[in-house]
């Protein structure tokens, strides 16, 4: 299937490959140590959500106070989110399968 070229009014395609880059560096920088991240023992702990939009808040309130107007902050939002999102589709597929494993009598209400 051949992808239709879409002229971007807001310059997004480039944004993205320059989010892409950002998430990228993350892989190979400090925040990487031992090829895991802090982020995702966070998420076995529970925490994803919490700790992910925690960040999007706190680099939406930094921007503009710290460094100026940074660019890097709304990167920082950016990945965030998405750490989010995955978050989100995790718990939705749990959500799934637990519902999935109900017997129908409780889905119900209905107790024999």
């Amino acid at each position: 299937m051949d992808k239709k070229k879409i002229n971007y009014k807001f310059n997004e395609g480039k944004l993205i490959d320059d989010l892409q880059s950002y998430i990228d560096k993350t892989y190979s920088g400090h925040y990487s140590k031992n090829k895991f991240q802090s982020t995702e023992f966070i998420i076995d702990c529970g925490h994803g959500m919490g700790f992910a939009l925690g960040n999007v808040l706190k680099y939406a309130q930094r921007y503009g106070k710290k460094d100026g107007k940074n660019r890097a902050d709304i990167l920082k939002i950016l990945h965030y989110a998405l750490i989010a999102l995955h978050q989100h589709d995790l718990d939705l597929e749990e959500l799934k399968q637990k519902v999935k494993d109900l017997p129908l009598e409780k889905m119900m209400g209905k107790h024999r």
